[in-house]
């Protein structure tokens, strides 16, 4: 009798546990649906800061964030993340192989300084639907959903969604509050210079701040304007459709 109820309660367990896990695919692929034409409210990031400052006893805390399409956006900012982040962005079908094996090899030699390779869209996938650190587990689904939205959506599309819900310091999330709370401005009215700024803090904006920039990200700052202009400007996002 007890083995029948221990048998039981594993299948009753297992049968959760599957329908949970098929409830959660079923919003990841409703969000990358809906996604591809919707403004998107919040992210999976901005849940879990918030979650935990307030766990933490920090109720002054607010992830905030200000939906803007691409129109609405300085051609600079997105310029910016590109040159900082992944310049092959226009090129790759969501995973940049050669910044893999690179980073690969990097921490191999060196592995107390750890060396991401995630493209603009994987970072997407992330900051969209899971949570932040480090593990084999979310890498895997990190996999799937930059699969899912390059499949789904277009490259304009990654990086309008990308701008909104990337974070750029504590509480600030998407370029229009960044660029209100740091230039006071909108974000249509960024300036090369301000957009290489906002893009310098993005490795770590806990650590890097737009609002007082070390002169580690002032030197970042600078390679990345070089970077832009290396890249061809606002000519590279016409060639592209990305402006």
């Amino acid at each position: 009798m007890r083995k029948f109820s221990a048998k039981s309660l594993f299948l009753r367990l297992w049968f959760w546990v599957k329908r949970g896990i098929l409830a959660i695919v079923g919003l990841w692929v409703a969000g990358i649906i809906l996604f591809a034409f919707l403004p998107v409210p919040f992210s999976a990031v901005m849940v879990e800061r918030q979650l935990g400052a307030w766990l933490s006893g920090d109720f002054s805390y607010v992830a905030h964030s200000d939906w803007v399409s691409m129109d609405e956006i300085s051609p600079y900012m997105a310029l910016a993340v590109m040159a900082a982040e992944d310049q092959k962005f226009p090129d790759h079908w969501g995973f940049d192989v050669a910044a893999i094996e690179k980073a690969i090899s990097h921490n191999e030699k060196r592995p107390t300084r750890i060396r991401g390779a995630s493209t603009l869209s994987q970072q997407t996938a992330k900051n969209l639907f899971l949570w932040d650190g480090r593990s084999w587990l979310r890498k895997g689904l990190e996999a799937g959903l930059t699969a899912g939205i390059e499949l789904v959506w277009t490259k304009r599309r990654i990086l309008t969604v990308y701008l909104n819900i990337v974070e750029f310091g504590d509480g600030v999330f998407g370029v229009e509050a960044a660029a209100q709370r740091f230039f006071k401005k909108p974000a249509k009215h960024l300036t090369a210079s301000e957009a290489a700024l906002l893009a310098a803090v993005l490795p770590n904006p806990h650590r890097f701040k737009a609002g007082a920039p070390s002169g580690y990200v002032i030197q970042r700052q600078q390679w990345i304007l070089r970077q832009m202009r290396q890249l061809g400007g606002q000519d590279f996002l016409k060639a592209n459709e990305l402006n």
